[in-house]
């Protein structure tokens, strides 16, 4: 199983984020990614942090790989950001509101690192097949990261998990926190509910779809700078990661898995 886990925006002193979370999924027998955001592009108001930026961002994430031993994740928004932060990262991560963009997805294909792109909250799991069809399946995860449903609410269908592992050749990721978000849910800033974020990790592992779980993490998430209402606390990610444990090994057991 894999679990990227991280904060939303990269910060300068995350790589205790990503020693905290890689030797918990580790002591769980689980692989695990780092990911941060060096440029959130997509914030709800003019006036939210964006993050460090490429330039201040790279020397941290090769800090983080180097020392802490683990594969780095991150988000890019255009052609031009894909060139630059490959050197540094081993994933390269399409938002959810970019997942159709073809240059962007072919760029970042272009670079031969893993291409995780966001299920945009717009797409029924069928139409993946379209950003299979640009990309291909090689070296590709998918992650389902909820569907819009009404206003400033996501909502997920298990059976999308289901579809997708077995239509697809691609790991299948589950992202948990952005799952229980609601977009620009405060007017100027999006809200969201971490405590729920337990039951969803359990109920997405149980169907024995899912590859991975992508969960946003920080030391003190009412003060984060992005996506601190849905972001795991410390005690929360490690309690998840032992339910991850428990309902993999029982989904091996049912055969489910």
């Amino acid at each position: 199983m894999k679990i990227i886990a991280g904060p939303c925006q990269l910060e300068e002193d995350s790589i205790e984020v990503a020693k905290f979370c890689k030797r918990i999924a580790e002591d769980h027998g689980m692989e695990y990614y780092f990911k941060a955001s060096f440029d959130k592009a997509n914030r709800t108001s003019l006036n939210s942090k964006r993050g460090l930026g490429v330039e201040q961002a790279m020397p941290i994430f090769d800090e983080i790989r180097r020392e802490v031993g683990c594969k780095i994740v991150t988000d890019v928004h255009t052609t031009g950001q894909c060139a630059i932060i490959k050197e540094v990262v081993d994933v390269l991560q399409i938002p959810a509101f970019l997942c159709r963009q073809t240059d962007l997805l072919l760029a970042a294909k272009g670079t031969g690192k893993i291409v995780n792109v966001k299920k945009g909250q717009f797409l029924a799991p069928w139409d993946v097949a379209g950003i299979i069809s640009k990309i291909g399946e090689e070296n590709v995860w998918i992650t389902e990261r909820g569907t819009s449903f009404g206003y400033n609410t996501l909502v997920n269908d298990f059976t999308g998990l289901q579809y997708m592992h077995e239509n697809f050749r691609t790991p299948i990721i589950y992202d948990a926190t952005h799952s229980v978000q609601k977009p620009g849910g405060n007017g100027t800033s999006s809200s969201g509910y971490r405590n729920y974020v337990p039951a969803l990790v359990r109920a997405a592992v149980a169907t024995g779809h899912v590859d991975g779980i992508f969960m946003e993490v920080h030391p003190d998430p009412d003060n984060a700078p992005s996506d601190g209402p849905n972001s795991l606390t410390y005690a929360m990610y490690e309690k998840v990661i032992k339910q991850i444990q428990v309902f993999h090994d029982m989904g091996v057991i049912l055969g489910v898995r």
